[in-house]
């Protein structure tokens, strides 16, 4: 706790904050406290209670236990519009945008600029773009936020933080979908708020922003809080270690696997603007890696072989055979997987159990006649989880209730089950923690230690160089280079060649 020197700084303190949902005790005991002018980073693997302590703090959740102090006085948080007009202003990782309002309409809902009952437009419009312009974003403010960018939605909701002028701004996983220039932008943003003294809260995975951004971070496992020290005083592995409750050997686990006969071979592939004349061989035995800049046309490029969507020309072969891909049943019989980029929008049926996730891409192997073979579907299921640690309360839960971490690796068994020889992960940790990154790691060694070609598509250029054998750098729907000497390439080398 702070010293009675350090309490009149206090913003904000949450003390001995418990809360428990049924068979889950979500947070034990749980004390945070936030100074005016700081950035508070707060880390841990999926599951540590994060979200729901920030939860607490926003007026979701009531707390079974615990007390809220703001400027030290007891508050009472009971709903989020509580929290608001207590100016808690909190980013959540999954975006409180309608769809069909306007850009103008969802940073003014609930505070509209009105006059003799009715809504001052052009105020309002003039009023975004100086938002906007503090952004460093340019964006009508009539366009519709179903037409938006993932990273022009963030900034949208950073927008009605500012508009709102809080005093306490949480920001959960605020880069997960913003390209190396936004993030920076997104950096300078947090410093000016900070100048201002307001209490900035910071969550992510991303462990090298935690050490530019937080002056001090917060660690949680379990729904405990671990401890919580200077940033300056912390080593990344000792951080990972408080985080995981154990040492990492390192943060790439090594494999020495030798390189097999080709798996996939793609020849010109084109269609329009977004992949042009793109060729390149997967091997048995290997983790080919995919960088480049947020549209450089890697995942465009994985859609067309997936047959998610139709090239317009170029020729695939699998094994050495010509291969016709027309749509993703074709890629599957040919023993092709794609894990999606988006999981939640793409790779899972968010309201469905698990179970019921799990056996739609395996529907042909477990039905006899017109019937499905639940229990082998359950004992198929059970091995996944026990294998890959998927934290599971039944089978029948909601794959919307999973942490990040446990729905990727769900999106991963159903996969597994169809034991693909070539298989495409398209951002595979993103949003997820440093000991569920570790486990798929491992997991990436054992798929290509059975021979299977693994592609990999990521934007962490410490995780492409440290899982890659090979590494092919896109941009704009181009093959921009090949590096074949992964141990000696560099971050800048990756760079040059995704922007030169």
């Amino acid at each position: 706790m702070a010293s009675c020197d350090n309490r009149e700084k206090l913003l904000l303190e949450m003390q001995g904050i418990e809360k428990s949902f049924p068979g889950v005790q979500a947070l034990r005991g749980v004390s945070l406290e936030l100074r005016r002018g700081e950035v508070l980073g707060i880390v841990g693997e999926n599951g540590a209670g994060k979200s729901t302590l920030i939860k607490v703090l926003g007026g979701v959740h009531v707390p079974d236990r615990g007390r809220i102090l703001l400027d030290g006085q007891p508050v009472s948080l009971r709903s989020p519009s509580a929290a608001q007009q207590a100016g808690i202003s909190i980013i959540y990782q999954e975006f409180n945008l309608i769809p069909d309002l306007t850009v103008r309409e969802n940073i003014f809902l609930g505070r509209e600029q009105t006059r003799g009952g009715f809504v001052r437009t052009a105020h309002e419009q003039q009023e975004a773009r100086k938002l906007f312009q503090k952004l460093g974003l340019s964006l009508d403010p009539e366009t519709r936020c179903r037409d938006l960018t993932v990273a022009q939605q963030q900034m949208v909701e950073i927008a009605k933080v500012l508009l709102v002028q809080a005093r306490i701004v949480v920001m959960d996983e605020p880069t997960a979908a913003l390209t190396a220039q936004e993030v920076a932008h997104l950096m300078e943003i947090i410093r000016e708020l900070k100048s201002q003294g307001l209490g900035v809260i910071y969550i992510s995975h991303r462990l090298d922003e935690i050490f530019v951004t937080a002056d001090r971070v917060m660690v949680l496992r379990d729904g405990q809080h671990v401890g919580t020290d200077a940033v300056s005083s912390l080593s990344r592995q000792r951080m990972i270690e408080m985080m995981v409750g154990r040492p990492l050997e390192a943060e790439f686990p090594q494999r020495s696997v030798p390189r097999g006969p080709e798996r996939l071979r793609v020849e010109c592939l084109t269609k329009g603007t977004a992949v042009r004349d793109v060729s390149f061989t997967a091997y048995s035995g290997e983790v080919l890696g995919f960088a480049g800049l947020a549209g450089a046309g890697r995942t465009e490029t994985m859609r067309c072989l997936f047959g998610a969507d139709t090239p317009d020309a170029g020729r695939i072969f699998v094994d050495g055979r010509p291969a016709r891909i027309r749509d993703p049943r074709d890629a599957i019989r040919h023993r092709i997987c794609l894990l999606t980029e988006d999981r939640k929008g793409q790779g899972l049926v968010l309201p469905h159990s698990v179970r019921h996730n799990f056996g739609l891409p395996n529907l042909d192997r477990l039905t006899r006649g017109p019937f499905l073979d639940q229990r082998r579907e359950r004992e198929e299921l059970a091995r996944y989880v026990r294998d890959l640690k998927i934290r599971l309360t039944s089978q029948e839960q909601p794959a919307a209730t999973l942490s990040g971490g446990n729905q990727q690796k769900v999106v991963l068994a159903k996969w597994l089950a169809r034991n693909a020889d070539i298989i495409i992960f398209d951002e595979p940790t993103r949003g997820i923690d440093v000991g569920a990154k570790y486990e798929i790691y491992l997991l990436m060694n054992r798929l290509v230690a059975e021979g299977k070609a693994v592609i990999m598509i990521s934007s962490e250029l410490p995780e492409v160089l440290g899982m890659s054998d090979r590494i092919i750098v896109m941009r704009e729907g181009t093959i921009k280079g090949h590096i074949t000497q992964v141990a000696g390439a560099t971050q800048e080398q990756l760079l040059s060649l995704a922007i030169a």
